[in-house]
């Protein structure tokens, strides 16, 4: 026999479930080892994670909250300050909540998914995924990324949400470019550098992709999957020589452009050296086809075919 609590929603599993406890006389001395949140659902919760769920929606704002429950500003912000301490949602920022998975058990805190809760820290900002964090989701790498990186034209605050690393990089509004979907979920996108554009990134800003050698591993990786003139074409709109120098090198080391791409590549050239890693030493040879300081061993890249 057992007592009824609540309804339990999981709209990643399309599951609901009834949260009962068991009945005991009146005097019976029962005690808890933990002070544990109890995951009840009263109705207007019930309501709200319902209509999450028709939405697909596990990460949301104040505002969709007031939307779906038709409560005011300050009964909306009551209602999920008590999921809160539930353990129902967590709260990513101020005013932005994620749906707490019922496998996490009791744990209060719970950041969603890395794309989503970027994208929602960014607000009304355009951002897409980019760097690292691109790298990943295109297949790029081959151990699992920390942070996750997003560029904006708006200067945006990087933060740690429940443990994940938010890193946003400020780019040009003219750099908004080169971008594609990706779907987190049946109806929840966020915008993502597309392949290219992921690997100029990452020579433009190799620190944040953790150095020249992993970029031109995931050039490699995925190389019969790229475009060599669009790679050119987006290394000309940035404009920044280095990242014309580093990609020349690279192309022309796999062998992966055509001649009159490397070319084009080249007439852009000024007279100026650029190190090929940024992040190391500035020691090693002068490659001047490429106005380059080699200061990655050309083996060492080499290597990346055979790996």
């Amino acid at each position: 026999m057992g007592r009824f609590l609540g309804i339990f929603l999981d709209i990643n599993h399309n599951d609901c479930y009834l949260l009962c406890m068991p009945s005991r006389p009146i005097g019976n001395d029962m005690t808890t080892q933990h002070n544990i949140p109890s995951k009840t659902v009263g109705r207007q919760t019930a309501g709200l994670l319902a209509g999450l769920y028709d939405r697909s929606q596990s990460t949301f704002t104040l505002a969709d909250a007031q939307e779906i429950t038709g409560l005011s500003s300050h009964l909306a912000s009551s209602l999920l300050h008590k999921a809160v301490r539930r353990g129902l949602v967590s709260r990513v920022k101020p005013g932005v909540f994620v749906i707490v998975p019922p496998e996490l058990g009791s744990t209060p805190e719970y950041a969603g998914d890395p794309y989503l809760t970027a994208k929602k820290l960014a607000g009304s900002a355009p951002c897409f995924i980019s760097h690292a964090a691109a790298m990943e989701i295109h297949r790029m790498v081959t151990q699992p990324q920390l942070a996750v990186f997003a560029s904006s034209p708006k200067r945006l605050r990087s933060r740690t949400v429940h443990g994940t690393e938010f890193r946003f990089v400020s780019i040009k509004p003219e750099h908004y470019f080169g971008t594609v979907k990706h779907w987190v979920t049946k109806q929840e996108s966020v915008g993502i550098s597309d392949l290219e554009r992921t690997v100029i990134d990452g020579l433009r800003q190799p620190e944040y992709c953790g150095g020249v050698t992993e970029v031109a591993k995931g050039l490699w990786m995925r190389h019969q999957d790229m475009q060599a003139a669009k790679l050119v074409d987006y290394a000309l709109r940035i404009g920044t020589g280095a990242v014309l120098r580093r990609l020349g090198y690279l192309l022309e080391l796999y062998a992966i452009a055509p001649q009159n791409e490397l070319a084009r590549l080249r007439a852009a050239l000024s007279e100026t050296y650029a190190p090929l890693d940024p992040m190391l030493p500035e020691e090693g040879t002068h490659l001047r086809r490429w106005r380059l300081q080699l200061n990655i061993a050309p083996q060492e890249l080499e290597s990346v075919r055979a790996s």
